[in-house]
């Protein structure tokens, strides 16, 4: 049970909030408590003021001005209040009056008790005066205990000390219902906001079950399965959306994958297919004469290189895919390695009379793999001397510019037509209707259509790009842009 998301979050959801509502609890205990307390002892403060004004007027219009007693006494059949009591006494200790000696004081009839005074008692409330402390103090007892003010006074040119004793049996009975009510509330509150909460987890988190179920029966069959979208600008959308387009991309490498998988059979079933009929043709009889024999051999030694090319570039392709193909960066000169690479295909496009043309602007020192960048001129090369007529023309020019180093290989081949040019880089692709294998290399076998996906993943590896920058009836020109380096490199003499 506790190890689902809902539950965890529940349970912290419930101690936060039992925390939360304790604290609270505390703190208005203690506000309402000491809020209860200073009203009471202001309330005594009160009528110690007023007792003391009556004992004034008292001695004032008493036939005896010195009785201070019986100004007392007096005064305190006039402050006579439910749950509260008084005692007058002298500097010396002596108790002049207290309010337990009045008839009046014997005879009412209160709900509220008043507090009892004992030498005991009165000790207790003057006591805390002699360190100089406050005049009130607490009396621990039944039903709340009991409050007490003790205020000096002078009366007649003696000192004597008026103390009030206030029952907190109605403080005590407000603080316990409190305490009885958050007892109660504190607990329920609880208990109906886990269950809410607990509620709203598993209302909220129920599309998180669901994209799991779902996500849980996706294959690699039903790779076009989505997950449901609820709300798209939540954080659950959000990730639905997330997760979405994540099967989008695999669905897209799964399709790329099979589609290589079936492009790759198909293209290897070609001379396959030649090897095992040329083997088989020369096997059938018993006797043949030499020159059958080196004929079928050119054959299978044709197609064996065919077929090993076809390898090596779904090896390489599939290692650059993977991340895995090294690029080794090393300082060279652009300029050097094109005439290097056009004076290498010289030979295969003689052999159909073009020509091929080299154009610099200068030294074009840069940094890269040099392996892989021939691999890619001679491809675009190779691409251009198959779809170039007999006595054509290719031209390749390495300059530098603005945007960086660019190589543009031109030929005036048919072009390709407009509807093919977006698949020029796709794996295994081949305009072969437009650009016809009649003006192919001799062999007229054609190409597995991987040098352009080769070349265009090497320009990548450089951080370039390689796009089709023109295809008409004019011809056809590829531009290679590479990112420019500050390089410097000795010229050799």
């Amino acid at each position: 049970m506790f190890s689902s998301v809902r539950a965890r979050l529940t349970l912290w959801y419930a101690g936060v909030l039992t925390c939360t509502l304790l604290l609270l609890s505390l703190v208005i205990y203690w506000i309402v408590k000491h809020s209860v307390m200073a009203r009471t002892d202001a309330g005594l403060v009160e009528l110690a003021d007023s007792f003391l004004s009556t004992l004034n007027a008292e001695l004032s219009d008493a036939a005896q001005a010195n009785d201070v007693a019986a100004a007392a006494r007096q005064s305190m059949l006039e402050h006579q209040y439910p749950g509260h009591s008084f005692a007058v006494l002298a500097a010396d200790g002596r108790v002049l009056a207290t309010s337990e000696d009045l008839p009046a004081a014997r005879e009412a009839r209160h709900n509220e008790p008043k507090p009892v005074i004992s030498s005991e008692v009165l000790q207790a409330c003057v006591a805390p005066l002699s360190g100089g402390e406050r005049p009130f103090i607490t009396l621990p007892g039944s039903r709340g205990g009991t409050r007490c003010y003790v205020r000096r006074f002078a009366a007649v040119g003696s000192a004597c000390r008026l103390v009030i004793l206030s029952s907190l049996h109605p403080e005590s009975e407000l603080l316990g219902n409190l305490r009885v009510a958050l007892s109660w509330l504190v607990p329920i509150t609880i208990v109906l906001a886990s269950a809410g909460g607990y509620f709203l987890a598993r209302r909220n988190l129920a599309p998180v079950a669901d994209m799991t179920a779902r996500a849980d029966r996706i294959s690699e069959s039903t790779l076009h399965d989505r997950l449901a979208v609820q709300n798209p600008a939540d954080e659950l959308g959000r990730l639905a959306t997330t997760l979405n387009r994540l099967l989008d991309r695999l669905d897209l490498a799964f399709e790329r994958q099979r589609q290589f998988i079936a492009d790759a059979s198909h293209e290897l079933r070609t001379p396959l297919a030649i090897l095992q009929g040329e083997s088989e043709v020369a096997l059938s009889l018993p006797t043949r004469a030499p020159e059958q024999y080196r004929e079928s051999l050119s054959v299978l030694q044709q197609e064996a290189r065919r077929l090993t090319r076809i390898v090596e570039d779904m090896f390489t392709l599939s290692r650059a895919d993977a991340g895995r193909y090294p690029v080794d960066r090393r300082e060279l000169y652009l300029d050097e390695l094109v005439a290097a690479c056009a004076h290498s295909m010289r030979t295969l496009a003689a052999a159909k009379s073009i020509a091929v043309a080299v154009e610099t602007n200068g030294e074009l020192p840069f940094a890269g793999d040099e392996s892989l960048l021939s691999r890619m001129l001679m491809n675009l090369l190779d691409n251009a001397v198959k779809y170039t007529p007999y006595g054509g023309k290719i031209t390749v020019a390495a300059r530098s510019t603005p945007a960086g180093m660019q190589i543009t290989v031109a030929d005036n081949g048919p072009g390709i037509p407009q509807e093919f040019q977006p698949r020029i880089f796709e794996r295994f692709f081949r305009a072969d209707q437009a650009r016809t294998r009649a003006n192919s290399s001799p062999g007229g076998a054609g190409g597995a259509g991987l040098g352009l996906s080769i070349a265009k993943w090497i320009a990548e590896a450089h951080r370039g790009t390689l796009t089709l920058a023109q295809s008409d009836a004019q011809g056809t020109a590829f531009t290679v842009t590479l990112p420019s380096e500050t390089v410097t490199l000795p010229r050799p003499d």
